[in-house]
């Protein structure tokens, strides 16, 4: 299997290099250059780890089969449900929970297996890994969860300082691990992912890297060894529906994805195109809309005011996997380079009517506030008993809007636990009984904080230089 560029398709690398270097040296982003063709009746009756394997041995298949079992093995023993990812009824809707791996976050899911398939990559490459990642929340805690001691690999994290949870800080301040450093950048997401890039494409820092024998790699969802593990669920939840006689094989569903960076549903969308039988992914945004707004106008326009929500992952303004589907649905690499370089260089680019259409024949697209997301979870409690997360509830809110026309099941993907954000649910007029929180999120208070850098925005490339000097 290849994987090429967004934005050359003759950049062409093998597995274990996109592994390695998360983003193109063109700045692009990599998709596998095939996509499997799955037999959805031959593995009905697939276990998670099975199905998993099944799928990603396709694209990653120039890693020893045994050794990619137990990778598969390891990341989701680590679960805390034998399913991986339960599904729960809560009305005529049903609800896919992502969130109960170590971090309680769906980004467990790849970030779990990750540190396993970038070990078994820098085998075939003798330079140790640096990892790059800026997160809005979720993505930090779960790669340091994750890549804690993991041999031949650091792990910087940036993070937007008053612009996470609570809960969410202090899990990624308390955490250990020789190899890990987490910095608050003073800013929002949007400028801690940006400079990641640049710092990942800077001919001068690759250089100075070198150096000290390291290269840089991602944990963020532009790394496609992020992004392919989360087709997985898809295929289970659908299955798990199948033998529970909710839907029959080869039915429609709609799968409805609270949507900050556009990773998880990206994820969705790939499913679809390996046969997965979707009839309409549903996007949920908060009140930083801008992918609503890009969807219904074709316009995908930065330049508008930042909103600091109680959905604090999807504070984002600039989706990075919003590229791939572009790449994927125009097929003409020149054409997105331009669009590309038109965000990068303006802030601002126009799609064509034709290729809008086709986003919207996929795609539906709403959003909430933060007023909405409280009364939300307040609502779905007192009919269903059931507790949302904020971003779980916006995707809630945004799933009930659809009009549903064929009247198709509907999934919502559930990306993180109500007890990550307890401020919220308090809010909402719930009571959380933390006799029934997760063990990680009990034992945050008595952690002590081990991280207590923080920085300005202009500051995160020098910061990385700095950060690399005190390597092991």
């Amino acid at each position: 299997m290849q994987f090429y560029s967004t934005r050359n398709i003759n950049n062409k690398v093998k597995g274990h290099e996109a592994i390695l270097s998360g983003i193109a040296s063109d700045g692009g982003l990599y998709l596998p250059s095939t996509y499997l063709k799955f037999d959805l009746e031959k593995h009905l009756d697939d276990d998670y780890e099975t199905l998993a394997f099944n799928i990603l041995s396709y694209y990653f298949d120039e890693f020893d089969e045994a050794e990619l079992k137990e990778a598969i093995h390891k990341a989701y023993t680590t679960f805390e449900s034998k399913d991986v990812t339960p599904i729960v009824k809560c009305g005529d809707d049903y609800i896919l929970e992502l969130f109960h791996g170590p971090t309680c976050a769906f980004k467990d899911i790849a970030l779990e297996l990750l540190p396993h398939l970038l070990s078994m990559a820098i085998k075939l490459k003798n330079q140790d890994s640096l990892i790059l990642t800026a997160t809005s929340g979720d993505t930090g805690k779960a790669a340091l969860a994750g890549f804690k001691d993991v041999g031949h690999t650091n792990l910087f994290v940036f993070y937007p300082l008053n612009g996470v949870s609570k809960a969410q800080e202090r899990q990624m301040l308390t955490s250990e691990g020789q190899n890990v450093r987490v910095i608050g950048v003073k800013g929002n997401f949007d400028d801690c992912q940006k400079a990641v890039k640049q710092a990942m494409t800077s001919k001068e820092l690759i250089s100075y890297l070198e150096e000290y024998n390291l290269h840089f790699s991602s944990a963020n969802s532009i790394n496609i060894a992020r992004l392919l593990p989360q087709c997985v669920y898809y295929f289970d939840a659908y299955y798990k529906l199948v033998k529970e006689g909710v839907i029959n094989l080869y039915d429609k569903v709609n799968f409805t994805v609270p949507t900050g960076n556009f990773g998880n549903i990206l994820a969705g969308y790939i499913a679809s195109l390996m046969g997965l039988p979707v009839n309409k992914l549903i996007m949920a945004s908060n009140r930083n809309n801008i992918l609503y707004d890009f969807m219904n106008s074709g316009t995908y326009d930065t330049h508008r005011v930042f909103h600091k929500t109680n959905s604090p992952s999807m504070d984002i303004i600039v989706s990075s996997n919003l590229e791939r589907l572009l790449s994927l649905l125009i097929n003409d690499d020149h054409k997105l380079k331009r669009l590309m370089n038109d965000l990068n260089e303006k802030g601002i680019y126009t799609i064509d009517d034709t290729l809008k259409s086709k986003i919207n024949d996929i795609f539906y697209a709403g959003f909430t506030d933060e007023t909405s997301t409280v009364k939300t979870i307040r609502n779905c409690f007192d009919d269903y008993g059931y507790i949302l997360d904020p971003h779980s509830a916006v995707g809630y809110k945004v799933m009930k809007e659809y009009p549903n026309p064929q009247k198709n099941i509907n999934i919502l993907l559930s990306t993180a636990s109500p007890y990550k954000f307890k401020e919220t649910i308090k809010e909402a007029g719930i009571a959380l009984d933390m006799a029934k929180a997760p063990l990680s999120i009990k034992e945050l208070d008595s952690k002590p904080v081990l991280h207590n850098i923080n920085i300005e925005r202009e500051d995160i490339i020098s910061c990385i230089r700095e950060l690399i000097k005190t390597l092991k």
